[in-house]
């Protein structure tokens, strides 16, 4: 083992003095690192902003087209349907209209239920997939996704507003606030559409959306107990120590034992529907069907029994007939304006990620394109006249547009047959679901929670990136031992300070010649690379701005001394040379600009003379703007790290 080190060891030395001597017998030709010909500042600003707010070019087929074809591409950019409805035909209607009948059998149940986690009346979360599909259909570009409220956006809804008032003692200024939120939630979104500004919801990342939707399917889950157990004096907070001392002060008087058979019954049914779906997807509208099975089959039976004179909680009443006008409900002035604003931003946010996040996993699984800023304007304007119309806030239901995927779906006029059946069950059915147990409603709300929590997820986000992981691990616990508000401030602080840390703490690295090339890599990532006698290189992997200028040249520093410390405790010779590896710099700015420079005299105290190799075109126009290169010399800034290390060697001997 000790021979196989020395050969080692023997071998790296001969691969230094060959590579020193090959460099000194050959006179090398160095390319000199261009200078870009000045811009124009107007072109330049106009360029940045068309790469910031239009990097998908929206406006490159209006190109040398008649006014009449630029009105027709104008409408069906606002309206996508006038573009891939003029190719509908009867087999995709075939598609849609299967898939539009299985999601509105998943829906309709659901929806109630979901109206229940907005502290609602269960006809608004019918309301809800009425009118909001209707717009999203003829406005939205995705295929796949289907419209309607959804768990997370109620329970977040419903904590929100119950807040600011109480829904048992003020229903009316309650239902108010919340169309105002609605309506604001529709503003946020539309304008994030409008003013291209999407990348925003992208802050929130993967990991902080997978521990806060985990953390509130728990959450969810949890307030199911309510109406599952048949517990009449429930805690109004959402946090499980709250929850779960609720449920144990009233096992002995509060528990229904009719009500825990009938959900206990149905929720193994709706699970056992689940697992028969997942085993054969061809079996796919078994579980969606399973939950209007559920309530048919507990309404009949509570309604034979007598149940509800047991104890058992029913819906009640549900009022008939399509959505009525809510504009003049809506607060336009007062103290529960702002309240209204502050809750439908926080809405509409958490909305878009969802419904943009399920659009997008769609959309690459059928290889097609969708349209971010479209699906934030046709969300914000399905959000805004459902605010009219007696909705809350609707976006895209992973489940629904799940099972709209697997029964066919082609267009979005799944979305249309789904709001013609809840049309239908509107106007004549809903007296029907009077005698519907709240027991069945949790356990369909449980069943359908139950697969937002994604433990496969967060143990690939374990071995990728403990730092993700902490984001989503503390996202989970501030939903389900504080609220869904304190988990979200969670899951947006670590987000953003990731981003932070990243940006002021970037990665620098030391580089070494891989033996037999002219290639220079991390040492780190390739231990058999050699160092340079003499020269120190160093990579910065990040843009050079005011929040970490002054860290990359202190650190740049440090890695100067801890390799002179090693050099000396070796007796080697010190360090001449060091050259910064400028590839992965983008960017710099004044204060980078600044930081070279006291690196430059803080080098040249030590005797150590620097170089840069591969600046880009942006940051050697700026370099030479500031009159850096006559500082170091013009002679110093390379176009490879091999061509930096191959001059630095031939002035080695000299400088000795």
């Amino acid at each position: 083992m000790g021979n196989s080190s020395a050969d080692a060891e023997e071998r790296k030395e001969m691969d230094i003095r060959s590579f020193s001597s090959s460099q000194h017998n050959q006179t090398p030709y160095i390319h000199k690192v261009g200078v870009p010909p000045k811009q124009d500042i107007f072109k330049e600003f106009k360029t940045t902003v068309k790469e910031t707010f239009f990097a998908d070019d929206p406006l490159r087929s209006f190109k040398d087209q008649p006014r009449s074809r630029k009105l027709v591409l104008g409408l069906q950019a606002i309206f996508p349907i006038l573009d891939w409805g003029r190719s509908y035909n009867f087999r995709k209607f075939r598609g849609d209209l299967i898939a539009g009948l299985t999601i509105a059998s998943l829906c309709i149940p659901q929806d109630i239920g979901y109206s229940k986690l907005a502290n609602l009346a269960p006809q608004y979360g019918l309301y809800s997939s009425f009118v909001p599909p209707l717009i999203y259909a003829f406005m939205g570009s995705s295929r796949d996704i289907a419209i309607g409220p959804v768990a997370v956006v109620s329970l977040l809804l419903g904590t929100l507003l119950r807040n600011e008032i109480d829904p048992t003692t003020n229903p009316t200024e309650y239902l108010r606030l919340a169309f105002t939120a609605t309506f604001f939630a529709g503003i946020t979104q539309a304008t994030l559409g409008i003013l291209r500004l999407g990348f925003l919801i992208d802050f929130l990342s993967h990991a902080a959306v997978v521990g806060f939707m985990g953390g509130a399917a728990i959450t969810i889950a949890l307030q199911q107990l309510k109406g599952f157990l048949g517990i009449k004096k429930f805690s109004t907070k959402t946090d499980i120590i709250s929850v779960m001392k609720s449920v144990f002060h009233s096992v002995d008087h509060g528990w229904n034992w009719q009500t825990i058979l009938v959900g206990s019954t149905f929720l193994t049914f709706l699970l056992f529907a689940k697992y028969i779906g997942k085993k054969n997807k061809r079996l796919f509208w078994v579980p969606a069907i399973a939950p209007l099975i559920s309530v048919v089959l507990s309404t009949f039976f509570v309604y034979i029994t007598h149940a509800d004179k047991k104890g058992v909680a029913i819906v009640g009443h549900i009022d008939t007939g399509i959505n009525p006008s809510s504009v003049k409900k809506m607060y336009f002035t007062g103290d529960y304006l702002i309240k209204g604003i502050r809750t439908g931003i926080v809405a509409g946010m958490i909305a878009l990620t969802e419904a943009v996040a399920i659009g997008r996993t769609f959309a690459s699984m059928k290889d097609y394109q969708l349209d971010g800023n479209k699906e934030m304007v046709a969300l914000g304007a399905m959000n805004i006249v459902g605010s009219m119309t007696s909705c809350y806030v609707a976006t895209g239901s992973f489940s629904r547009s799940a099972v709209n995927y697997m029964a066919g779906c082609q267009t979005a006029v799944s979305n249309i047959v789904m709001s013609v059946v809840v049309f239908l069950t509107l106007e004549f059915i809903t007296p029907l679901f009077k005698y519907t147990p709240n027991a069945i409603l949790a356990a369909i709300i449980i069943s359908a929670v139950i697969g937002l929590i994604d433990y496969e997820a967060a143990i690939l986000i374990w071995k990728i990136d403990k730092f993700d992981f902490v984001a989503c691990i503390g996202a989970f616990f501030g939903v389900v031992f504080a609220s869904v508000e304190i988990g979200l401030l969670i899951a947006v602080t670590i987000s953003f300070a990731k981003i932070l840390l990243q940006v002021t703490r970037p990665r620098t690295a030391t580089l070494g010649r891989i033996p037999r090339t002219n290639v220079y890599r991390n040492i780190q990532q390739y231990p058999e690379a050699t160092k340079v006698p003499g020269v120190l290189i160093v990579r910065v992997d990040s843009a050079i701005y005011f929040s970490n200028s002054n860290y990359i040249k202190e650190r740049i520093l440090r890695w100067l001394m801890d390799e002179e410390e090693q050099l000396k405790a070796a007796s080697l010779p010190k360090i001449q040379f060091l050259i910064v590896e400028m590839s992965p710099v983008i960017d710099i700015d004044t204060s980078g600009i600044h930081a070279l420079e006291e690196l430059h005299r803080s080098l040249q105290k030590r005797n150590v003379q620097l170089v840069l190799s591969n600046p880009g075109r942006v940051v050697i126009d700026k370099l030479h703007a500031s009159n850096f290169p006559s500082q170091i010399g013009e002679d110093k800034i390379f176009l490879t790290v091999a061509d930096a290390v191959l001059t630095c060697s031939f002035k080695l001997p000299e400088e000795v």
